[in-house]
């Protein structure tokens, strides 16, 4: 039990230590809920996570944990799963007594072991979700349903990744919430530079992988040239361990196509604000669907042009701004129609950037998260509060309409 003036506990459990969107947002999840509760943030290995998270105060434990990710379809990864499920279980029941009484908050749905371990432990448990992997195999999105499934409550990062998992499980519906991701805009925003005086800048930011699609924000770049329009393009990200095969294939396009002085491949950078206050044209290509556009979102804040791939949560969070435009995706002809639109109404685009950033700091606001995501986790341990509501930038009569009680 809690003693008389302390904080309630709450475990947050995350399947990585990288830095990447997803990190960076649970980084924000576990800040907002520590407002109100006493947080322990669980993790499965050391990585730049930690340092971040301890930065702002937060407890961090090594907690050995299943993960459900595609090497798991591979025998060795099968074995790997099976063997981090049965040594991870004990640990993990001992955590959840120790640090999650008032609840356990479960990133990600790659995560199923901890909703049921917390079941066991007589622990409640909130899964938030940030897949939509609506192409995906029935089988397989049954499987990715099951975390929220044994989850008391559900967190949908975006209306689209809700709609998605309740084409597999419908009735998850009635005890889902959808809560934007807060996204914290860059302390000082440059503007975009008056005039496009020499080659125009362009940034993909995201995984170097085939769904994230630098490969067509190379391609537009080699569609731009051939039309005349004088181009140079950053890609800033680095692979997921086992794809390096990709970035070495992307290598060799470029220098195949004689664009090596054209592409400059920059690897991960944690801080991603200098590198977008340098662009002039940010391009989110990806191929498959995405449940948000976090990346989308920053080039917002930052106050430059965006164009997205018109489909799935990047087509949600980079709607109302008239300085972003939505392309087929994997199209290079239309991507390049698309930046030289950009080229082309450069005035007007600068200036619709410059106050699509203002928005994006009010419909991205941290503490604006934090309260939701509070009202979330307090209802789950009895502790009720009122939510600020964030209007949805896409059918905002149902953004409301998703927020159930708890159940």
């Amino acid at each position: 039990m809690t003693a008389p003036g302390a904080r309630p506990r709450v475990l947050v459990v995350h399947p990585g230590a990288e830095l990447y969107g997803a990190d960076r947002v649970l980084a924000e999840s576990a800040s907002a809920l520590a407002t109100r509760f006493d947080v322990t943030v669980a993790l499965p290995a050391p990585g730049p996570l930690v340092a971040e998270l301890e930065a702002r105060g937060l407890r961090v434990v090594l907690c050995r944990m299943p993960v459900l990710r595609n090497s798991a379809l591979r025998p060795r990864g099968a074995l790997r799963l099976l063997a981090d499920t049965v040594l991870g279980a004990l640990p993990a029941l001992r955590l959840l007594r120790s640090a999650g009484q008032a609840g356990v908050y479960v990133n990600t749905l790659t995560l199923p072991s901890w909703p049921l371990l917390a079941r066991l432990a007589g622990r409640r448990s909130v899964c938030h979700v940030h897949e939509a992997e609506q192409s995906a195999p029935r089988l397989l999105r049954v499987g990715m349903a099951v975390c929220p499934a044994l989850a008391d409550r559900v967190v949908a990062n975006s209306l689209f990744c809700l709609d998605v998992l309740a084409e597999t499980a419908p009735w998850l519906r009635r005890r889902a919430t959808v809560v934007y991701n807060a996204v914290p805009a860059p302390a000082e925003v440059r503007p975009p530079r008056v005039a496009l005086d020499g080659p125009v800048r362009l940034l993909f930011v995201g995984r170097l992988s085939p769904r994230k699609g630098p490969q067509v924000a190379v391609a537009t770049l080699q569609e731009l040239l051939a039309r005349g329009v004088d181009a140079r393009l950053q890609l800033l990200g680095s692979v997921f361990e086992g794809y390096e095969w990709f970035q070495a294939e992307l290598r060799g396009t470029v220098a195949a196509a004689g664009l090596t002085d054209r592409v400059e491949f920059l690897g991960f950078r944690s801080d991603v604000w200098p590198v977008l206050a340098d662009s002039d044209v940010v391009l989110v290509p990806s191929v498959l669907e995405e449940s948000f556009g976090l990346t989308a979102v920053e080039a917002v804040l930052a106050a430059r042009p965006l164009v997205v791939s018109d489909g799935s949560g990047l087509r949600e969070a980079a709607a109302g701004y008239a300085g972003a435009q939505s392309v087929a995706p994997g199209d290079p002809a239309r991507w390049a129609d698309a930046v030289q639109r950009v080229v082309t109404g450069w005035d007007t685009y600068r200036a619709a950037a410059a106050a699509d950033a203002a928005e994006a700091r009010r419909r991205h606001a941290p503490q604006r998260y934090a309260e939701q995501l509070v009202a979330v986790l307090g209802a789950l341990a009895g502790r009720p509060t009122t939510p600020a509501v964030v209007p949805a930038p896409r059918r905002p009569v149902e953004a409301a309409a998703v927020s159930g009680a708890a159940r």
